[in-house]
């Protein structure tokens, strides 16, 4: 039997559990409008970059706050769940 790959162990960002290390998997471009993307983009967000969940609001709605690199960014739920983030071990 083949052992688990990295790709098993992805869970998108809006879903991770707070002051947990995690690195990028994937960012689903296609479904974030051109101006969140850009945004994303010129933070930095792309495969292979730490992040690291902060904060999320009460209740399951509105943003999240999250680290990447020495940076703190609030992003809106439904631009974290387009985030895929493998956590570290």
């Amino acid at each position: 039997m083949n052992a688990p790959h990295a790709v098993d162990q992805r869970v998108a960002l809006s879903n991770m559990p707070r002051h947990q290390q995690a690195r990028v998997a994937d960012v689903h471009w296609d479904t974030l409008s051109p101006p969140e993307a850009r945004r994303l983009r010129e933070l930095g967000l792309d495969e292979g970059v730490r992040i690291e969940l902060l904060h999320r609001s009460a209740f399951g709605r509105g943003p999240i706050a999250c680290r990447i690199g020495r940076m703190t960014v609030a992003l809106r739920r439904h631009i974290a769940g387009a985030i895929d983030v493998i956590p570290a071990a």
